[in-house]
């Protein structure tokens, strides 16, 4: 068996999972419309953390999310040979160094942990935190390593701003996952992290069980999904049939839901086609924003903790139906038990990952 615990989350809403499970909870949203952050000084709702102090904001995130793993495992696995830290970013330290955003950042959390490896980084679009811990499990399967630490770390730029306001992508308001008014997505930045391993001891808490996913790439277009949902269909059902999880077992999907358009739409109609329309389903994007390459990990670590507290939590920016195949979104808090749950993302470049977890 696979675990997966000791989760953090780091958003303008708290800097532990605890801290933004409460948030979440009261269904309060870390989105704020910050003046001057777009283009030409354009005022833009985004989910940043206002008040963070630091030459690199990236580096610190990565450092703090893992002094925070640190307190919740037996620390002496970090500086184990056997365990590899993974990072999970689309854009890194962009801000810092444009031609290296990952050299001085990994070399920074090398030395300051004492790594015995080098972190490996995953970078794929917006499915890299999903995909990262993905990775985590097939390195333990295939006895590689026994513990993987995954952190997901992403913060808003002006490249990244001003390149989705090029899209005209970017919503006018805080964005409104699957709703018939949504226009666009809210930017966001944070960092999540959690530990998966092949020991249950390593946990000072209950950790939960890892069902590795599967990716599937449908090619369609350089920024837009594909209409029919080709990849991210072909990706749930092999991870499925992989665990041999029928959809009658699973309480929960936590959706990638970024409040376009097209993306929106794509998802319905996969999930339509897996015969997963009437299972629950929620977007975190109106708490968090979207974290690009942190996403999959805070929306991960998240999950986990409506599974711990047994609660469904509510879309939040839902009020109207918006996609042609109807789906099952959650439009207010309610309690239920979450012993089986499906984690999906997809990206640029037709990207598309999934996982399942489980109570144990």
């Amino acid at each position: 068996m696979t675990y997966i615990g000791a989760e953090v989350i780091i958003s303008p809403l708290g800097d532990s999972a605890e801290a933004n499970w409460s948030a979440v909870y009261d269904n309060r949203s870390g989105i704020s419309l910050v003046q001057g952050a777009g283009f030409d000084g354009e005022a833009v709702f985004l989910s940043k953390i206002l008040d963070f102090n630091s030459n690199s904001k990236f580096t610190a995130l990565l450092i703090q999310a893992i002094e925070k793993i640190r307190t919740s495992i037996d620390e002496s696995i970090i500086t184990s040979a056997k365990t590899i830290v993974i990072i999970s970013s689309t854009k890194g330290d962009l801000d810092v160094n444009m031609n290296d955003q990952f050299g001085k950042p990994v070399a920074a959390i090398t030395e300051h942990f004492h790594l015995a490896h080098d972190p490996l980084v995953i970078s794929n679009a917006c499915i890299s935190g999903v995909l990262a811990i993905n990775a985590a499990s097939n390195f333990i399967d295939a006895n590689i390593y026994e513990h993987a630490i995954v952190v997901g770390c992403d913060v808003i730029s002006d490249f990244v701003v001003y390149g989705f306001q090029s899209l005209f992508a970017i919503s006018d308001k805080p964005c409104a996952p699957f709703d018939n008014s949504r226009n666009g997505i809210t930017m966001g930045e944070g960092c999540g992290a959690v530990v998966v391993s092949g020991s249950r001891a390593i946990f000072k808490n209950q950790p939960l069980e890892l069902l590795s996913g599967t990716t599937a790439n449908d090619a369609n277009h350089i920024s837009g999904p594909s209409r029919t949902g080709e990849g991210l269909f072909r990706s749930v059902k092999k991870t499925m049939e992989r665990n041999q999880v029928s959809a009658e077992e699973i309480d929960f999907i936590s959706a990638h839901g970024t409040a376009t358009v097209f993306n929106d739409e794509m998802e319905s109609v996969a999930f339509d086609r897996l015969e997963l329309s009437d299972i629950p389903l929620n977007s975190l994007k109106g708490y968090f924003g979207h974290t690009l390459g942190a996403a999959g990990v805070i929306e991960t670590a998240a999950s986990m903790q409506m599974m711990r507290n047994g609660v469904l939590l509510k879309s939040l920016g839902y009020q109207e139906a918006g996609t042609s195949k109807a789906l099952n979104i959650i439009s207010e808090n309610r309690k239920g038990e979450l012993k089986t749950i499906l984690k999906t993302a997809s990206g640029f470049g037709g990207g598309n990952a999934s996982l399942i977890i489980r109570s144990i």
